[in-house]
């Protein structure tokens, strides 16, 4: 996004954060983000409507009134208030203006699994499901498949997801996957990034060589808090590979604590 689209974001996201907090009610917010999702499909499919509404040359009560009777007698006041005060805003491209209402979709769906006190089960639970798409290639391919409609790849994913997490996750994984940035595992992994940073934390990326449980992730995140001067979230896998230690990445910073990393780097230095 340019700058004028990344700011109509910002204050778009302030103002969705504001009408939840009003609204009190998990059900509203995941009600939101469904309804968001819903209306950037519509604009995405629509270009005639997409840039009446986000033509900075309109008046903005004219863009805002053009909402209102699109979708103010088929979705939640909130949303409605959403959507028009994302639209009073200047984007830079009706694009723009599309992914924003998905990324306000997403950050409602969030917001609720925030209400309900699920939000750090979600951010684990879409980690997890991106390690999981890492590892299963042929599964990963299939929902990667350009020539997939998307409801086919939501149902196999949903086939996968059924029972096994929050509604939150579901919806949000189901979204992605229909509706793909990058790819499925970096997609997915994300939303797990922004979870976290909706709870104040930094995600620290860390493969061992074996298993860390709940008490050597808190100590780790408490000793890279200290470092980095700010709060942590571990997401952590295995690979035995690292034959003992483990790496961690935060953002593009890498540090490499792994006996495979140390035999590495001493045959360097021996050559």
């Amino acid at each position: 996004m340019k700058a004028a689209s990344r700011e109509a974001l910002a204050n778009a996201e302030s103002s969705l954060d504001q009408v939840l907090a009003e609204a009190g009610a998990v059900a509203i917010a995941a009600e939101t983000g469904m309804d968001l999702f819903e209306i950037a499909d519509v604009l995405d499919s629509d270009r005639e409507l997409r840039v009446a509404v986000s033509d900075s040359a309109a008046p903005e009560s004219a863009r805002k009134s053009l909402v209102s009777q699109l979708i103010g007698e088929k979705v939640n006041p909130t949303t409605l208030k959403v959507v028009e005060d994302a639209v009073a805003s200047n984007w830079s491209s009706g694009r723009d203006l599309v992914n924003g209402l998905v990324a306000l979709g997403r950050r409602a769906l969030l917001r609720g699994a925030e209400s309900q006190g699920q939000l750090g089960q979600v951010e684990d639970e879409l980690f997890r499901l991106s390690r999981i798409l890492d590892r299963e290639g042929e599964l990963t391919q299939l929902l990667s498949d350009r020539t997939a409609t998307s409801a086919r790849k939501r149902g196999l994913l949903a086939n996968v997801l059924y029972g096994k997490v929050t509604m939150f996750t579901e919806a949000l994984a189901l979204q992605v996957i229909g509706r793909p940035e990058h790819n499925p595992i970096d997609d997915t992994a994300a939303l797990a990034s922004k979870a976290a940073e909706l709870q104040g934390r930094t995600v620290a990326h860390v493969v061992s060589a074996g298993e860390l449980n709940e008490g050597q992730q808190a100590v780790l995140a408490e000793k890279l808090g200290k470092i980095y001067g700010r709060a942590m979230s571990i997401h952590s896998e295995v690979d035995t590979s690292l034959l003992g230690g483990m790496t961690i990445r935060v953002g593009d910073e890498v540090i490499d604590g792994s006996t495979a990393g140390k035999i590495a780097r001493l045959r360097t230095a021996m050559k």
